[in-house]
This record gives C-alpha cells, structure tokens and sequence, in this order.
C-alpha cells in the first residue's frame, strides 16, 4: 500500500483539519506513516496568519527536494490557508509541489491525487458557503487516545484588518449539532476523556438548519425560536457526555454572551477556561483593527466572566506594533494586561499579511526595533502574570487529566486541570487517561507542581480532605 505522510502547522483548526485529510487519503488506498523516507504523498497543512509562518513551510518545502531526487514517484502537496492565499502561483514558486488545496477543498483530494498520479499538477481552492466536513469520521493522528478535537464552524465574518483567515477559510458556517455528537459519541466509545470544540469564533456557532449566520433573520420566527447557539451546543454536550471534559475554543469577545458564561458555570465538565483575545489595549488600535469591541467593553465582559467564576482562568491574544501605534497606546496594552493579569497568552509582532486591509490601508510604520522591544516588555509582564496565577494555585487540590509521560521526567505524568494550566506528579500507580486530584506544592510561571492525592489518606498538614 502506498503511505502519507502529513505535516501541521498553525492552529489547533488545522491540525483537526489535518486529521479529515486523513480520513480521505485513507480511503484512497495510503496508510499513515510517522516517517517521511517511507512516504510515497506527503501533505503540508500550512499557516498564513504572519509571514513567519509561511517562511518556515518554504523552508520545509526546499528540504524535500533530495527526498523527491531519491524517490521519483514522491508526490508533495500543500494544504491549507497558504495554498487558498497563493492558490496555483504557488506552483510556479516552489517547484517542488504537485498538489495545492484549499480548506474547502478536501473532499476533491481523490481526483486531485489522480491528476497529480497521472503527471499533472493539481490546483483546488475553491471557498465553500456549506461545507463542514460534518458526515467525514476524522482518523485521530498521533494521538494519546485521551483528547481530540471536534470542529463546530468554518470560517469567520469578523473582518479584522490584519488578518487573512476570512479570506483563506471563507464565511462562517456552522455544522449540523446531530453529526457534532455523532463524532463526540464515537470518540466517548473509544475511551477519550476531553474534547475541545473549535473553531475560529466558536461563539458565532448557531445552527438553523443550515446556511450562512448573516442570513439567520431571513427564516421564519419558528426556525429562529428552535435554533442552536453555541450557549445551547455547550449545554447539550455537557448533558449528551456528563463525564466528559469539554474545553473550546476560540472566543470572539463581541459574540460572547452572558448565556455562555452562565452556562459554563452550570457544569462541572465544562472547563473553567476561556481563550479572550484582544490584540491591543488601545481604543485606537482597535478601531482601526476593525475589532468590534472597546477596551472598556472588553474589561465588563472580563469581570463579567469572574463574577460569575471566579476561578476562570483567560488568555490571550495580543499584536506589537499594529500600524500607527505609538507609545502610549503600548502603554495602554500593558495597562489592561496589569487589570486582567491574564493566566497565559500568545503574543507577536505585527506581520503585514497580502490581501487584508490593514496593508491597504496603513503603513506598516512601527519600527522593527519597537515591535521587537514592545513585544518583550509584553512576554515579560505576561510572564510575571502567570507566575502570579500559578502561585495561587499553591496549597489547593486541582483535578488534573493525564495526558502524557512529562518530557523532563520519565517518573512523572503530565497533564492539564480545569483552568488549562499544565500539572506534573509522580507516577506511582496512574496511568494515562486517568483523573487524579492533585496538591500543589510547587510551581513555575507555566507549570503547577504536586502530589497525587488519596483522599482517605491524612496529609502531612494534618488536614483529611473529602469529595465535598
């Protein structure tokens, strides 16, 4: 038989997507191998979100020139959003690629790989307005046969100016709640413990039957009372699956609503987790990043969310050197970052991406310099912070999924508790997929350290823990 080999770059979005290709390749004949010397396809999915990103896959690409010199019938194929950005310019710049797809695209991979099989290159990038891959069973790569993740919408409406995802990943539609828990359902049967719900604005999730969110007010009042939120969607699955744990991901902080939050503090197995991005602290930079939210928005929805749980972790998202930000507009970002004390976050330098309106509009005018050092005095705080949310953690009990061996100890499991925050333990008699209290001892600013905990047992403190 022949195998594939298949690469994932980017966000969590495209390495579920990754496992669809999977899913399809594998009914083509290929089996799935972790070693590129043996592969007959290989597939990158590929990231555009900054320049960056897309160096790295050319990178990539350049090295499986003395692959494809040893193996003539090596066929290479480039998925993703930098194959919808490029489209088939991409072949003509990197000479090394049979095969460009687009996200939309996936189920026409059979033909493509013929065309490609017969000799000639194979272009497919068309945007989809329907297509949610919902009735493709995805194959789980490389997994621990613990987490996996289950996609709800494509695409996103937002229109940020700095970012390409509306343009490479199209409008937002939402998949059919019934085939969601069909895929939860199957991963439940096979033992999985966690499931993240993604996509790129999960609170934008609302099912009407089908069709694009924008046309939601053309259907009858009927249809809009039996309608499915994402508030809806979360209490479904947490009721469908009561003994698993569910996480999502990402939020858009104008679509969130009060009903998510209420929800989520409803049910136990839904994690006390939120992913808030916000990109920057500055009313001015967010204006002119089309984010739909203010600072002072974005602050009542933060104390919005402890208010109702208190011990909800948030992290975030945040961009230096946006187009015409100045000093005190980076003062703000740290500003708000000193009110939130976020518990982790993900932070770049602006990139300028082709095709989106802030490189219509704006020149990419901050210094590289001041990106660099408005980007660790960024890392820097954030990292104090989560120190500070790590340490609050010391001398409490958290439940903690086992995911994996720890990479810096083969005496230790490793895993995540409600908040998404890694724990490491002794081993002792633990084994992967279980759930296990653990006391907290020690901690880093990204790792909680402890004790797995039996709560029949005495602890040295003196203090005998229960259930409740």
């Amino acid at each position: 038989m022949k195998k594939f080999y298949i690469e994932s770059y980017g966000c969590q979005m495209n390495f579920a997507d990754s496992e669809v290709v999977a899913s399809i390749v594998s009914k083509e004949g290929y089996t799935s191998t972790q070693s590129l010397n043996d592969a007959d396809l290989i597939l990158l999915n590929t990231c555009s979100i900054r320049e960056k990103a897309e160096q790295t896959i050319r990178k990539r690409l350049k090295g499986f020139n003395k692959l494809k010199r040893k193996n003539k019938n090596l066929k290479v194929g480039v998925l993703g959003c930098m194959a919808e950005r490029l489209k088939s310019q991409f072949l003509d710049e990197e000479k090394i690629v049979d095969l460009v797809v687009g996200p939309d695209a996936y189920k026409d991979i059979p033909n493509l790989i013929k065309e490609i099989n017969d000799g000639r290159n194979a272009v497919n990038v068309i945007l989809s307005k329907e297509e949610t891959y919902g009735d493709i069973n995805p194959i789980r790569l490389s997994s621990n046969g613990v987490t996996a993740f289950v996609s709800i919408t494509r695409g996103c409406d937002n229109m940020c100016t700095f970012c390409v995802v509306p343009f490479t990943r199209g409008r937002e539609r939402s998949r059919d709640p019934k085939s969601i828990l069909d895929e939860i359902k199957k991963l439940v049967d096979k033992n999985y413990k966690e499931i993240t719900l993604l996509g790129q604005n999960v609170d934008s999730y609302l099912w009407y039957g089908g069709g694009l969110k924008k046309d939601f007010k053309k259907i009858s009042a009927l249809r809009q009372k039996t309608s499915i939120n994402f508030s809806k969607l979360l209490k479904l699955v947490a009721e469908s699956f009561p003994l698993l744990r569910i996480r999502f991901s990402t939020s858009n902080p104008q679509d969130m609503s009060s009903d998510v939050i209420k929800t989520m503090s409803n049910y136990y197995n839904i994690c006390n987790h939120i992913h808030l991005p916000v990109q920057s602290g500055s009313n001015k930079i967010l204006k002119a990043m089309n984010r739909q939210h203010t600072r002072e928005e974005y602050l009542e929805l933060i104390n919005q969310i402890k208010k109702v749980m208190p011990d909800c972790s948030i992290s975030q998202d945040i961009i230096s050197g946006f187009p015409n930000e100045t000093q005190n507009d980076h003062e703000l970002t740290l500003d708000l970052m000193e009110k939130v004390k976020y518990d982790f976050g993900y932070m770049f330098k602006y990139s300028e991406r082709p095709g989106t309106l802030a490189s219509k509009k704006f020149d990419d005018n901050v210094s590289e310099l001041n990106k660099k050092n408005r980007l660790q005095e960024i890392v820097d705080l954030q990292q104090k912070h989560s120190y500070y949310r790590t340490k609050s953690f010391m001398g409490k009990i958290v439940e903690v999924l086992i995911e994996k061996e720890s990479k810096k100890s083969n005496s230790q499991w490793s895993g995540r508790n409600q908040q998404n925050t890694v724990v490491v333990f002794e081993k002792e008699d633990y084994k992967i997929g279980d759930f296990v209290n653990v006391l907290i001892t020690d901690c880093t600013s990204a790792t909680l350290i402890g004790n797995p905990i039996n709560y029949s047992k005495k602890l040295k403190n003196g203090i005998i823990y229960s259930n409740n």
